[in-house]
């Protein structure tokens, strides 16, 4: 009664059009209209409509929408669905922003839909935590396919990644991928790669950390794959893969924008593209930070612009977590005679480990005064107060 059948679509379509070219009819014109509008009418007065709104506040016009697809005219079967999910320990919160994205989710069937993609994936290793997590990223999965798209799915990113818990982890960083097509929108992508000479190896890294990227249509993919490699970056170092991934993500516009923020100091359009050669994730990152970045290295560090362009890798270390309290740290000690210079890769390249054993261990005499001092100089950086 509430629901339009193909054959009913197939009819209004055709009066529309009816009603928008055949104004000689002014008799068929308000039949027309009236047909429509009665079927507005209905869907306006169902339970569906009603309790889309009054569960979880829809507007009038998003529960008119959602109410065409849902076929309940009685509590009980919308009901089990959100008894179902606080079972399996979803929030209240949770349940009504996964109604409102997938309204159609309320149909489902909770023993033969629901319970069964919920013991597939706690029979591969995700914990209730994880599951509750990547269901509510991608409530979708819950209203597809157990056998014709989430288990072959799941299947190709294990296989893969080599193992079910890397997948799930992956699934976790971007939920739609269980819910992606992997032979048209993943695997021709992974075979561009192959086939332009990535190792399988960096691949399957990357893939892991960043699955999102991967998800393209082949054609455009392809195209930059193609521009990445016309820039000079080697596909069998893992820069090449990096660089593809950024521009995958990165508009042109938002590109430009970066390069403005490193123009303001003093880098050409070449010294800006050599940077991205060396690292390509020195544009990865907001206009802000950059800046903030640039900022401190060059008015507090004393840094030369166009020496951090010869060492880009600087830019893309923490700000409040490395390069303030060791910036600050370096200061004091060549304020005290305890070091004649430093280098950027030197000071802030380093792993934290070594950077103890070079610049706190080493004086053994006054070691606690400065492990104390850069504790100072840590904490001045996290507040801010630098």
């Amino acid at each position: 009664m509430f629901n339009l059948s193909r054959k009913n679509n197939s009819i209004l379509h055709r009066l529309s059009y009816i009603v928008v070219n055949n104004s000689s009819s002014n008799s068929l014109l308000f039949l027309k209209v009236r047909c429509i509008s009665n079927t507005c009418s209905d869907l306006s007065q169902s339970f569906a409509y009603s309790y889309l709104i009054d569960k979880f506040g829809f507007s009038q016009q998003s529960a008119l929408a959602a109410s065409k697809y849902l076929r309940f005219k009685t509590p009980d079967q919308p009901d089990s669905v959100i008894a179902f999910l606080e079972k399996h320990g979803f929030s209240r919160t949770q349940i009504q922003q996964m109604i409102r994205s997938r309204p159609n989710l309320l149909s489902s069937n909770v023993e033969k839909t629901l319970l069964p993609k919920l013991e597939f994936f706690r029979s591969r290793g995700v914990s209730s935590p994880d599951l509750i997590k990547f269901l509510f990223g991608n409530p979708t999965i819950l209203t597809r396919s157990l056998e014709n798209q989430v288990i072959p799915c799941f299947n190709h990113l294990s296989s893969l990644l080599q193992s079910d818990d890397k997948a799930v982890k992956a699934i976790k960083r971007y939920p739609r991928l269980v819910t992606c097509n992997f032979d048209a929108y993943m695997l021709p992508n992974i075979n561009i790669l192959l086939d332009n000479g990535v190792p399988e190896s960096y691949i399957r890294t990357m893939f892991f950390h960043h699955p999102r990227y991967f998800v393209m249509i082949p054609d455009r993919f392809k195209e930059i794959v193609k521009e990445v490699k016309e820039m000079g970056f080697d596909p069998l170092l893992m820069k090449f893969l990096r660089a593809v991934i950024m521009f995958r993500k990165m508009s042109k516009p938002t590109l430009e924008r970066k390069f403005d923020v490193y123009k303001k100091w003093g880098w050409s359009e070449q010294e800006i593209w050599e940077a991205i050669r060396k690292n390509p994730q020195c544009v990865d990152f907001s206009e802000e930070t950059i800046m903030a970045r640039m900022d401190f290295l060059v008015n507090r560090m004393g840094f030369k612009p166009l020496h951090i362009a010869n060492q880009p890798s600087v830019i893309c270390r923490s700000l409040e977590k490395r390069i303030v309290p060791r910036g600050l740290y370096a200061r004091e000690l060549l304020s005290k005679g305890l070091m004649k210079k430093f280098t950027l890769s030197g000071l802030f390249d380093i792993s934290e480990k070594t950077f103890f054993e070079r610049l706190i261990n080493r004086y053994e005499d006054i070691a606690p005064q400065l492990l104390k001092l850069y504790k100072e100089k840590v904490k001045l950086a996290i507040g801010g107060k630098y």
